[in-house]
């Protein structure tokens, strides 16, 4: 649709949306609290947000609907069935919205969250798109076990119901949802992010399960695990969060950090890898910067512990911020001032974790720490799995002396490695690569299946 401008969050396999209503308005569906990407947006094409519209109670980011309507005077539009404390046009199935020219349409979708609405968007009469959220999503449906396991499968119904209505839409009716691939709430791999509806009912094996207890059956046999974080947001979503103030990495002294480190702080080192293992803060958690990087920062640190960033001086301190933030954590209490350098003369003390080459593995444990489905689908010779998210969990467990822990490329086998040195495993190293890697230079085939 021309006006549409799809905000992609890659880290966390999202997409919010901008939609040029035609006048200087326009109307932005799920944004995230991490707005940087939808401000950069809307300026560029002179535009205000006068609409800003919630699918449903997120649990994987923190919503910006009360944010955009502080900075642009933005009219929210979302459930009523939601109960969200602050001022918001409460919609219900079939309620409209005038957005001038176009027409918003309530359509009560829930599964992936009770109160789940998807919105149609029409020119007059002609159905031209619709933003499903985490109802219908490409080549699946969103997870529905986000409010307890003792409403899992009565949600999973609910889904299967809010697909068939969906799919009673047009054919030519694009469709829009929030989350893709990457997303922990159970988008399958791949490049697309939108599609339409007869793409859907062609394609999605979901819209063609033979019968309800079928796409049940499908959908919940999907299910891997998810982020500790998820438990608290949609909570925090419905209160309706705000930024006052643009978060600050404040400077801190090796003796603030020996102090901060005394009173229970951790200390989250997002270099790479290899500097991460060359040498690092004893006890620090390795989260390497990158796209998934406030992920794994939900899903691992209590965000009521105070957190102290260790990083490079080329690593942007907004990369580190910002996605913390979208993710609930406001707990950053600064950086070690010029990183690990003025530790050392300070007087600190280093850890250090060896790095393995593919060819290299052979330790009596390779510890796989992906998730389980990436495990099944390829995995070398003996390798035990436990998946990062469980890694604290079941770390006692765990037989001591060397191991290789692994992932797909060395990132989470870094965190895996650093979460077995705080809890007193040594003779971890990190395997730099991953069972494709390892294959190539081996000689050796994977093993598949759990």
């Amino acid at each position: 649709m021309d006006g549409l401008i799809p905000v992609v969050d890659e880290g966390l396999g999202n997409s919010a949306y901008l939609l040029d209503l035609g006048d200087g308005r326009a109307l932005a569906v799920d944004p995230s609290l991490d707005l940087r990407a939808v401000d950069r947006a809307a300026r560029s094409r002179g535009l205000r947000v006068a609409f800003a519209a919630e699918t449903h109670l997120h649990a994987d980011f923190l919503s910006a609907v009360c944010q955009l309507s502080v900075d642009h005077g933005a009219r929210i539009l979302a459930s009523a069935a939601g109960n969200r404390t602050f001022e918001h046009a409460r919609l219900d199935d079939g309620d409209e919205v005038d957005l001038g020219g176009l027409t918003l349409r309530a359509l009560a979708t829930p599964g992936h969250t009770p109160e789940h609405l998807s919105y149609l968007i029409l020119d007059e009469s002609r159905e031209v798109g619709v933003f499903t959220g985490g109802s219908l999503i490409v080549g699946a449906a969103a997870r529905t076990d986000l409010a307890g396991a003792d409403r899992t499968e009565e949600l999973a119904r609910a889904q299967y119901r809010s697909l068939l209505q969906l799919a009673q839409l047009p054919d030519a009716t694009a469709v829009w949802p929030t989350h893709g691939a990457g997303s922990f709430c159970s988008a399958p791999p791949g490049a697309q992010r939108t599609s339409t509806i007869r793409a859907e009912k062609l394609a999605n094996p979901l819209l063609n399960a033979a019968d309800e207890d079928r796409f049940v059956n499908q959908l919940l046999g999907s299910l891997g695990s998810y982020p500790a974080y998820f438990a608290r947001l949609g909570e925090l979503n419905r209160l309706g969060p705000l930024v006052t103030a643009a978060p600050q990495l404040a400077p801190l002294e090796p003796a603030d950090v020996v102090r901060l480190l005394a009173d229970g702080a951790v200390v989250v080192d997002v270099r790479p890898v290899v500097d991460y293992a060359g040498g690092h803060i004893p006890g620090s958690v390795a989260i390497p910067l990158r796209a998934q990087y406030a992920t794994w920062l939900g899903w691992l640190i209590d965000p009521d512990v105070p957190i102290v960033i260790v990083r490079n001086p080329d690593q942007d301190p907004d990369e580190i911020l910002w996605p913390a933030l979208a993710v609930g954590y406001s707990n950053i209490a600064g950086e070690l001032t010029g990183g690990i350098g003025p530790w050392i003369r300070h007087g600190g003390h280093l850890a250090i974790t060896p790095v393995v080459r593919p060819s290299k593995v052979d330790t009596p444990v390779v510890l796989d720490i992906r998730q389980a489905g990436e495990y099944a689908d390829g995995h070398l010779p003996g390798a035990y799995l436990v998946e990062l998210g469980e890694l604290r969990r079941r770390a006692a467990s765990l037989p001591h002396g060397p191991v290789t822990v692994m992932c797909g490329h060395g990132e989470r086998a870094a965190t895996g490695a650093s979460l077995l040195e705080r809890t007193g495993h040594h003779g971890a190293a990190i395997l730099l690569g991953g069972p494709d890697e390892w294959a190539q230079a081996t000689g050796r085939a994977l093993v598949t299946g759990a």
